[in-house]
């Protein structure tokens, strides 16, 4: 078997330290410096990467999120001034897709739009940092942000709950348990009333720590250093996941720990660190009560295929049906007919993928306000 570089940085720490956490190691294949997955190389998104977002699918998703910031706008009181600060964008792709939406459909707002992004290239630290003082963002916005946060896994059996570390064994990275040594995993559980020790043996669940560091450095950009100014804003969340009752129940045995490799979906995160994408399902109870703890309420929490028509996916879909695809009336029988039909059905197709309840349109979008 070829051993790459991190696998041998991977091996070499775990044979200096012992086992090593899977969030310690799911941290390495994706974000260490000179080798981790989202640090190295071309953006692995995309038809030609390993994974697709909503933007790949359709400009009409970051229309919608166009309308979205318009709606938070007015709710604003429309400032003459609109920071935006869009976490984890990658390519830009929504950044670019919104203002061009922006330019032609709502010019006022685009006036009014100070928009900026912040990626992950150098880990997780950079998706806080804001360089410029005077930028305060009164819309904090990601898309498919923490589902790429590093997760401890833990595992059942008997009445105790073990870790899942990763050692060596044989010559390869594996799997192992490990006693946790302290209470902060199960903690984790119990504050969500998660009642583990009735499930069966072998029930696996993954614990994002730093979604909860996330959320509150988040909130703290949102509401500012000044307790008594009081800033007023929103967190917009999209992501997969589910509330903690539905996440963390008996019925989902094997967690929702999974990798990505040329669009391809597999349960093997211990092959290929570095070139592959590892996720797992958001708990976005515990995002909801890290922005209460620090001061915001919740505006709403609804599925991606909901907030889309909420946000006008249908009406727009109507009204491109009526300005570009009009041959399909008048002349379906020719050959432009036949060719806007076809190009009907594939802009039509990609609005169903983003809306399907069977794949993103069960996506969980989330807003807080302050």
């Amino acid at each position: 078997m070829q051993v790459s570089s991190l696998q041998q940085l991977i091996a070499e720490r775990i044979l200096r330290d012992g086992p090593i956490s899977f969030a310690d190691y799911m941290r390495m294949a994706l974000y260490e410096p000179g080798y981790g997955y989202y640090v190295t190389g071309e953006a692995k998104m995309g038809w030609e990467g390993d994974y697709f977002t909503s933007t790949d699918l359709a400009d009409l998703f970051a229309h919608c999120m166009g309308r979205q910031v318009k709606k938070m706008w007015e709710l604003l009181g429309q400032p003459a001034r609109l920071g935006v600060l869009e976490q984890g964008a990658g390519r830009g792709d929504l950044a670019q897709q919104l203002q061009q939406w922006a330019t032609t459909q709502e010019p006022a707002l685009m006036a009014a739009l100070d928009y900026r992004q912040a990626d992950i290239k150098t880990g997780q630290d950079a998706l806080v940092t804001v360089d410029d003082d005077t930028f305060a963002p009164a819309i904090i916005l990601s898309n498919e942000l923490v589902d790429a946060f590093p997760v401890h896994v833990v595992e059942k059996q008997g009445d105790t709950l073990y870790e899942v570390a990763v050692t060596i064994a044989n010559g390869r990275l594996a799997e192992t348990l490990v006693e946790m040594s302290d209470s902060t995993l199960s903690d984790y559980l119990e504050s969500f009333k998660v009642p583990w020790r009735t499930f069966p043996d072998g029930w696996r669940a993954e614990i994002n720590l730093d979604a909860l560091a996330w959320m509150e450095r988040t909130c703290q950009i949102l509401t500012g250093p000044n307790p008594k100014r009081k800033r007023h804003g929103f967190i917009l969340a999209i992501d997969y996941g589910d509330v903690a009752g539905k996440l963390y129940s008996s019925e989902r045995r094997y967690g929702t720990l999974s990798s990505y490799y040329k669009h391809q979906i597999t349960d093997r995160p211990l092959v290929r660190p570095g070139e592959q994408d590892i996720t797992a399902h958001v708990n976005f109870t515990a995002l909801i009560q890290v922005g209460r703890q620090q001061g915001l309420r919740l505006h709403a929490l609804t599925t991606q295929g909901q907030w889309l028509r909420d946000n006008g996916i249908d009406d727009e879909l109507d009204q491109i049906r009526q300005r570009d695809f009009s041959a399909l009336d008048t002349d379906r029988g020719s050959n432009q007919g036949q060719t806007a039909l076809l190009q009907w059905y594939n802009l039509r197709q990609r609005a169903s993928a983003l809306t399907d309840p069977m794949g993103m349109g069960n996506f969980k979008v989330l807003i807080m306000k302050r």
